[in-house]
């Protein structure tokens, strides 16, 4: 990477390193993928070690060096006469140095150039004044499946090899230079060395692993006796097109090129079903393996991409490479129908959801856009995307067609934490989002609007804007009328009554009977039936409801077993009519010590995503300042020690980050780019802890302690760098072209450097310097374009 910093590396940093074929440089194979990583913590042997299980298709299969001078044997990093020290690194490489003994210099150079393959350089260099003899070992320890065997030398074409078996695959360790068996308690390649004062041996070596033995050692032969010089230069040249980020905190500076780099190790290279080069969620050592041969049998992480996380590696990767950023866009718009429909969730494999995507493809675009500035890329995806937004307007998604559409699933929101996901510990008592209105989806569908307004006027396309204003004030209005003075916050409302009624239990009751209840409300609310099972779910449950929904309109509405989703023994059911008076609930076919409770659905729980209006710009002004002041950065509220949390009444409440992310988008939107500053610093105070600790990225954080939560290493858990340059006021339009803005609001300096050109933000003045020496100062912050095109 450009100007990487060298980092130096002792035993007690966290040890893991994940390394995979670069979907820029190389064809990455879906369905059989080997993804490694370089440890030096929690191995066994302890030693400096890079490791696979080939998708669990083997215990685990590991490589380290071993260096043995006199009787002494060195493998363990604890035991390195210096620290190791990594000089840089990519999704597919890392480069490093260290002195296993005094005077000898270990350069060494991992790479994983294709799916099937892992390889590299090794050179040892006599950095002492007197010749030096040692024995330097390449050893290979497998943990086959139990139909293996563990790796042992032998000849393939007269060259001596390791070789094992696990799962049908046939590992084969191959290095350069004549290597004989080694004779130490792990089967190795070794070489006696005799080095003279400065001299150096250099080794290549590969370990391939496919179904034939005879083609593993051709691969791995192939792969060892390749150019290195040439496959380092490439790798690096990429490294090299990563955002350098330099601030006051080493920490963050590391954290945003290991974000990156993350970011780049999880794009994929096209499939039949995918256009583009697309990405897993996340890519680690036990994935990567489709016994079906299609990937159709991958888990979650695996199957498919969602809106939002596409939306997310987008800002990480569209200011370095904006036509990877265009084909995450392209592979979702590949999959539309003539009706306009995108699929919630796409996958490589071919898969895909029945739920309309998130409205998010707009932003995607606009985004890549600020970065090409091509028209002809707008003229292609205009119409496209316009047919999109207006999927979501018809019947489907829109059932009372009054210009506000619904959810259809809570899932389809992409967030985790909806109080009507099944997951949610209090999900009984919130309403199906069919029958629910919300901010945040006017939101979301506001921002899609107002951005096919700016193409429409780019493009000239006068007769779409019309209709899409009109679209966009109607859920520009909605929103207002969702804003709770008292409460400074927007609520969801029902989509019949448009109110927002607080929850409140009216009756319980056990068994079969008769529920009395006689009671007038002062608006028409909707009702839950929650049915608490001793043992099984009622299989022919028969719940009825008596009321008025206006005094010359009476219902008898009959709740039946299908209409009750359940999760762990609980069961809920949504009354389709709402009641202004309930006069009694009859219950048929339940267990005799199974419960019913019978309640006001609730629709004011506070969450995340009910802030997205700070995002799409439709709070008011007096509304943002509210909102900001008296919600957002109200520690009882939202704004925790490590960012904003996704509800504030969960039990270990999780920030997430793309939700941050938007969030903070919104308070410069309006202004308080210092907030935003605040904001950047509490996520990476979660995301630096965690490196830290445990050297991984998570899905998401614990609010309060900065905990990792659930799986690693996740799109959506990485260093927030789109909103970190937005903070900062910088957008990198090309290497030779940029966009400044407002002023450095961070406590420190901050440099960012793109392909030779560096940008410092001082508090309050700029310094543009290009490749050519060329330098600019700026002391206003107003917008400005900075280019020597």
């Amino acid at each position: 990477m450009q100007g990487m910093e060298k980092w130096h590396i002792t035993p007690e940093d966290p040890g893991e390193f994940t390394l995979a074929a670069d979907a820029r440089c190389s064809t990455t194979n879906y369905a059989n993928d080997h993804i490694w990583e370089l440890r030096y913590q929690d191995v066994e042997p302890p030693a400096l070690t890079v490791q696979t299980t080939y998708g669990l298709r083997a215990r685990s299969f590991r490589i380290f060096p071993r260096f043995v001078e006199g009787d002494v044997a060195i493998v363990d990093l604890v035991d390195f006469d210096s620290p190791l020290t990594i000089h840089n690194f990519g999704p597919s490489f890392i480069s490093m140095s260290y002195y296993p003994v005094p005077g000898i210099m270990v350069e060494a150079y991992y790479c994983v150039p294709e799916s099937n393959v892992m390889g590299g350089v090794i050179t040892l260099t006599n950095t002492k004044l007197k010749e030096r003899e040692l024995r330097f070992e390449l050893a290979a320890v497998l943990a086959p499946d139990e139909d293996g065997y563990r790796m042992a030398a032998r000849k393939i074409e007269e060259v001596t090899v390791l070789s094992g078996q696990t799962h049908h695959l046939h590992p084969v360790l191959f290095i350069t230079g004549g290597a004989q068996e080694g004779a130490g308690a792990f089967s190795s390649l070794a070489f006696d060395l005799e080095l003279a004062p400065g001299a150096y041996r250099t080794f290549t070596w590969a370990a391939a692993a496919l179904e034939d033995e005879g083609d593993s050692f051709r691969l791995a032969r192939e792969t060892a006796t390749r150019h290195w010089e040439g496959e380092i230069a490439r790798a690096e040249m990429l490294a090299a097109g990563q955002i350098a980020v330099r601030t006051g905190d080493h920490d963050w500076d590391r954290a945003f090129a290991l974000g990156q780099k993350t970011a780049f190790g999880l794009l994929m290279s096209p499939t039949p079903n995918f256009p583009g080069t697309s990405f897993v969620v996340n890519r680690l050592p036990e994935q990567g393996f489709s016994a079906q041969g299609d990937g159709r049998d991958y888990q979650l992480n695996w199957s498919g991409q969602t809106p939002l996380q596409a939306d997310y590696l987008s800002g990480i990767i569209a200011n370095t490479a904006p036509e990877l950023a265009q084909d995450l866009l392209l592979n979702f718009l590949s999959f539309q129908s003539e009706e306009g429909f995108i699929p919630k969730k796409v996958g490589l494999g071919g898969q895909e959801s029945d739920l309309l995507a998130m409205p998010l493809m707009s932003q995607m675009a606009w985004r890549v856009y600020q970065s090409n500035q091509s028209e002809e890329f707008l003229e292609e995806v205009f119409p496209k995307l316009e047919a999109f937004a207006r999927a979501w307007f018809t019947p489907e998604q829109d059932s009372d067609e009054d210009g506000i559409p619904e959810w259809t699933r809570a899932r389809q929101s992409g967030f985790e934490a909806h109080p009507a996901n099944i997951t949610n510990p209090n999900w009984v008592l919130h309403p199906e989002v069919s029958m629910t209105e919300e901010p945040a989806l006017c939101a979301l569908l506001s921002n899609e609007l107002q951005i096919l307004i700016r193409m429409a006027s780019i493009l000239g396309e006068e007769s779409a804007i019309s209709s899409l204003q009109t679209l966009r004030a109607t859920l520009e209005e909605a929103i207002h009328e969702a804003w709770d003075e008292e409460d400074a916050l927007y609520y969801r409302w029902d989509k019949d009554t448009h109110f927002s009624p607080a929850g409140k239990t009216l009756v319980m009751g056990k068994g079969n009977g008769h529920l009395n209840i006689q009671m007038q409300f002062d608006h028409p609310v909707r009702l839950l039936i929650q049915i608490k099972a001793a043992s099984s779910p009622p299989s022919k449950l028969k719940v009825f409801i008596h009321g008025y929904e206006t005094p010359d309109k009476h219902h008898v509405e009959r709740i039946s077993p299908t209409q009750f989703q359940w999760h762990l023994g609980t069961g809920k059911g949504m009354s389709h009519c709402v009641y202004s008076f309930l006069e009694y609930v009859d219950v048929y076919d339940m267990g005799e010590d199974d419960k019913i409770l019978v309640h006001v659905a609730h629709y004011r729980t506070e969450d995340l995503s009910l802030l997205l209006p700070l995002w799409s710009g439709d709070a008011s002004q007096e509304n943002a300042r509210k909102l900001i002041k008296e919600t957002i950065t109200a520690p009882e509220r939202f704004w925790f020690p490590f960012g904003l949390r996704s509800t504030p009444h969960a039990e270990r409440p999780a920030v997430l980050m793309p939700w941050n992310t938007m969030v903070g988008k919104g308070l410069i939107a309006y202004g308080r780019r210092d907030l935003a500053a605040k904001l950047v610093s509490k996520l990476m105070g979660a995301i630096i802890k965690n490196l830290k600790e445990n050297g991984k990225f998570y899905a998401c954080y614990d609010a309060e302690t900065g905990q990792g939560l659930q799986e690693h290493n996740t799109v959506d858990g990485l260093a927030p760098l789109e909103l970190f340059l937005e903070t900062l006021g910088v957008r990198i339009i090309s290497p030779r072209k940029f966009a400044i803005e407002g002023r450095n609001p961070f406590p420190w300096p901050v440099t960012i450097t793109y392909r030779g050109t560096s940008i410092e933000r001082r508090r309050r003045r700029t310094i543009v310097t290009f490749p050519d020496g060329q330098t600019a100062v700026f002391t206003n912050p107003r917008p400005q374009i900075v280019s020597l095109e």
